[in-house]
């Protein structure tokens, strides 16, 4: 298997094939879930019980794929095909842990990269002001090479319309900026060969100018939701072109903003404050107020990823954790509690994420009020505010998370035992963001070193570049990150 395999246990079925097996090996003190979740996860991911029959009254757990497809030509369910629980049973068994295949190498930072939602496309955003749109289904041509306006430090974020017409990105201003993804000119230089329009999320109230982390467009494309350095998180209403909605919503940054499913009535966001809390707009009882509070980081939140259904989240912390949330578990008596509940992290105030390792000590400590459902740990949340996400619910049934790592690699757990189950080493520097297609066994994983990597299962015949040999390469620390 490839060296990049690191960390994943060899399967052993009639297959024959050589699988990247999520059985995995199970991290400190594996603790299976027991929740809600977890059987809404062996639901969407288990196959039906005829199929996975070995001899009668047998079982066996994960079912070779060879006696699925056997199951299924034989009519063991009596329905004639896979049911998407079958299908999820089977593609979620191969990982895209073979590569590296360099998409693109660029000479600044990559701070974001995403798939679209139906897998046509791809974001990547790097520190030198530029943004690359590639078409996946044409070899990873690029069609849009985007150098962004006015700048700051970073591009932050960027999302893409639900029609994939439209291209917003951010960076540490109070203005956000459109592109029309969907036009003829390949070269977007802003206001050059293309109109890059501004929106204002600043209001008139504001004396100091912020910069915004998080960007997310609603799901009917409508909306935008922010999350800003001056403790705020925004909704911007694009029919109108106004500011639609401004909350002072932590006490610090602002780090991450989603909304919770299709509706776009809940929001979820996480700040600097360690906490992370939930917001419905149909029923704000005052300006400022959330539905509720989610306590459990030690330390900041660097980013939630919404399982879509309105009801659990998961959160990297700069406690060198991910949680795993139930917002039905969220404190409603949000005003008090969030005025009482002082992080027990590490109180210290000499101590910065940005440029210090995280104390050895601090990693067993434990808050004594955690609301949250599981914790995950093996991964490290330095320098940078490193992503996580779900495994998509189309090809694995949402049984994995993954996440960045500013060690340079890219972890996968699973969800209900906790078990890393893979870990892609190719980056020599913090690994901020990655994307799994949504319907292949394919990953996409960008870092600081500039690389855009390709994973895969089973991976095509072009040789993978060495990650050892990269002529030319200049490291370049900076003092200050984010």
């Amino acid at each position: 298997m490839s060296r990049s395999n690191k960390g994943i246990s060899a399967c052993s079925d009639d297959s024959g094939n050589d699988e990247s097996c999520a059985s995995g090996v199970a991290g400190e003190g594996t603790s299976h879930l027991d929740h809600e979740i977890a059987q809404l996860t062996k639901l969407r991911s288990s196959p039906h019980e005829l199929l996975s029959r070995v001899i009668p009254g047998g079982m066996r757990l994960p079912v070779s794929t060879v006696r699925m497809l056997v199951g299924r030509e034989g009519n063991y369910s009596g329905r004639g095909r896979f049911s998407s629980a079958d299908g999820c049973h089977v593609l979620s068994r191969y990982l895209p842990t073979k590569g590296p295949w360099i998409v693109d190498r660029m000479k600044s930072r990559a701070y974001v990269s995403q798939f679209s939602a139906d897998g046509s496309l791809f974001i990547a955003g790097f520190q030198g002001s530029h943004i690359r749109v590639y078409d996946v289904d044409r070899g990873w041509k690029v069609i849009k090479d985007i150098s962004a306006r006015d700048l700051r430090w970073t591009i932050t974020d960027t999302s893409l319309s639900p029609d994939r017409c439209y291209l917003v990105y951010a960076s540490m201003s109070p203005i956000i900026h459109i592109v029309n993804v969907g036009s003829a000119t390949t070269e977007s230089i802003a206001n050059v060969t293309e109109i890059h329009y501004g929106l204002n999320f600043s209001s008139v109230d504001d004396d100091d100018e912020f910069g915004i982390f998080s960007i997310k467009f609603s799901t009917n494309g409508q909306e935008l939701v922010a999350a800003t350095s001056d403790s705020s998180i925004c909704v911007y209403d694009l029919g109108a072109d106004k500011l639609s909605l401004r909350i002072p919503a932590h006490m610090s940054d602002v780090n991450t903003v989603c909304f919770a499913d299709e509706s776009g009535h809940l929001i979820y966001s996480g700040s600097d404050d360690s906490l992370c809390k939930v917001w419905d707009r149909r029923c704000f009882v005052s300006k400022g107020q959330p539905a509720g509070i989610l306590m459990g980081h030690l330390e900041g939140v660097t980013f939630i990823d919404s399982r879509g259904d309105g009801r659990y989240l998961i959160s990297n912390g700069k406690d060198q954790t991910i949680k795993l949330w139930d917002i039905r578990k969220m404190s409603n008596n949000a005003t008090n509690l969030a005025s009482s509940a002082i992080s027990p992290g590490l109180g210290d105030d000499d101590w910065d994420y940005r440029w210090m390792d995280y104390p050895d000590y601090a990693r067993n400590l434990k808050h004594p009020h955690d609301q949250s459902l599981a914790t995950y740990r093996g991964h490290s949340v330095l320098r940078t505010l490193i992503r996580c996400y779900f495994s998509p619910s189309y090809s694995t049934g949402q049984k994995y998370i993954y996440t960045g790592s500013s060690d340079s690699s890219v972890y996968i757990y699973d969800l209900v035992s906790g078990a890393q189950v893979a870990k892609l080493d190719h980056h020599e520097a913090p690994v901020r963001d990655c994307s799994w297609h949504p319907f292949y066994p394919l990953m996409i994983t960008s870092a600081w070193d500039g690389d855009i990597v390709r994973w895969e299962f089973p991976g095509s015949d072009e040789a993978p570049v060495p990650p050892n040999k990269r002529a030319g390469r200049t490291r370049r620390r900076g003092f200050y990150y984010m």
